[in-house]
């Protein structure tokens, strides 16, 4: 029978956020595919488990992947992991998952923790629609033309961002999108884990100030459409109108339509208004 490929979810930070069956997935399958082996063999061996394990990430060759399918084949179990969270969330992996699906081979998925959704959960904006974007473009031009693109995406966005990005990523989002809401959080279920909540504009100058350390996840307000509702407008202020166009003449079916077109009022209210 063929084998099995398991996508882990691992650690984003602390060891204890592994799962129970992760580790009994880890602890039983024939190969251990890490996105950085260095990484992942501390995770390994802080829990003691012993499988082989391999390197796997985005710069693997076609022919590593072809490997790995055709030991799935023989009936080896592997588990692919990457360094943090969930695989292939930004991360290698899809086209392994691709090949091993147009093969006929079965995916297991072993849920955990991950960045992204600790930090919406975190972040105190909407979680109920969200849209994840992953690690913005490096250059400026590129990235504001993106996030252009999805300046009035109404759901809650997510990002991933390197700490030597963070503030120009900061100054774009603020450019673009405006001075919207957002939760920066950084270093997520570590240490010194830190979730700023407030306008771009008061997390830019924060972190301009504080300085920049260490991983981050950024959760921006969505585009809310702004649907300016008419000034209250009380009866004197219709019968005032009304009455000065009535005395230049006009009808008081068309000073009634005019006046509501002015005032964003029922045409009928003003006209009643007008007779009493």
């Amino acid at each position: 029978m063929a084998g099995t490929l398991y996508l882990v979810a691992t650690p984003i930070g602390n060891l204890q956020d592994i799962t129970l069956r992760a580790l009994n997935t880890l602890q039983s399958v024939d190969l251990i595919a890490a996105e950085d082996t260095r990484n992942s063999r501390k995770l390994l061996t802080h829990f003691n488990i012993t499988r082989p394990l391999i390197s796997f990430h985005e710069h693997s060759t076609p022919q590593k992947r072809a490997e790995l399918v055709q030991r799935l084949q023989a009936g080896e179990s592997i588990a692919l992991i990457s360094d943090a969270g969930m695989p292939l969330l930004s991360d290698p992996g899809a086209e392994l998952v691709a090949d091993a699906l147009a093969v006929g081979l079965e995916i297991v998925v072993v849920p955990g923790a991950s960045a992204a959704l600790t930090a919406l959960v975190a972040s105190g904006l909407s979680a109920s629609r969200f849209a994840f974007e992953g690690f913005l473009p490096r250059k400026s031009k590129e990235r504001r033309q993106l996030l252009a693109k999805i300046k009035e995406d109404e759901r809650t966005l997510v990002f991933y961002e390197a700490p030597h990005r963070l503030l120009s990523t900061l100054e774009d989002l603020l450019t673009v999108l405006g001075d919207r809401q957002i939760a920066v959080c950084r270093e997520l279920t570590k240490k010194f884990e830190e979730i700023k909540r407030a306008p771009l504009s008061e997390c830019l100058e924060y972190f301009t100030q504080k300085g920049v350390k260490g991983e981050f996840c950024l959760v921006v307000e969505g585009y809310l459409p702004q649907c300016e509702k008419p000034a209250a407008v009380d009866d004197e202020q219709i019968a005032e109108l009304m009455s000065m166009m009535m005395q230049k003449g006009m009808r008081r079916k068309e000073a009634a339509r005019q006046t509501a077109e002015e005032l964003g009022i029922p045409v009928k209210k003003a006209y009643d208004l007008s007779i009493d």
